[in-house]
């Protein structure tokens, strides 16, 4: 894979799960990003029972709306919901 060339072209991302309920929403889970040119890192609180959309929505607003339409998001994820996550981005947008 060629090496990105400016930040947020490119980023990894994958939830971590499982976490001890915090915050005034409980959330116990977290959306991980990184960015693979600065290495720099955005978490977004999350929920395991997150559905697609619940995803795609803070996404858009935490990362697409602050650092523009990425080139490449690299998921490790089954198929479907990567599928399913696309679907609702496009909705928002």
């Amino acid at each position: 894979m060629e090496e990105p060339k400016y930040p947020w072209e490119t980023i990894n991302m994958d939830c971590v799960t499982g976490l001890v309920p915090g915050g005034k929403e409980n959330f116990n889970a977290c959306l991980v990003l990184v960015d693979s040119y600065s290495k720099s890192i955005r978490c977004l609180s999350c929920h395991n029972e997150d559905t697609a959309m619940d995803t795609a929505l803070p996404f858009w607003n935490n990362i697409i709306s602050t650092c523009g339409i990425l080139k490449i998001i690299i998921i490790d994820r089954d198929p479907k919901v990567i599928s399913e996550f696309w679907t609702n981005l496009y909705v928002i947008l």
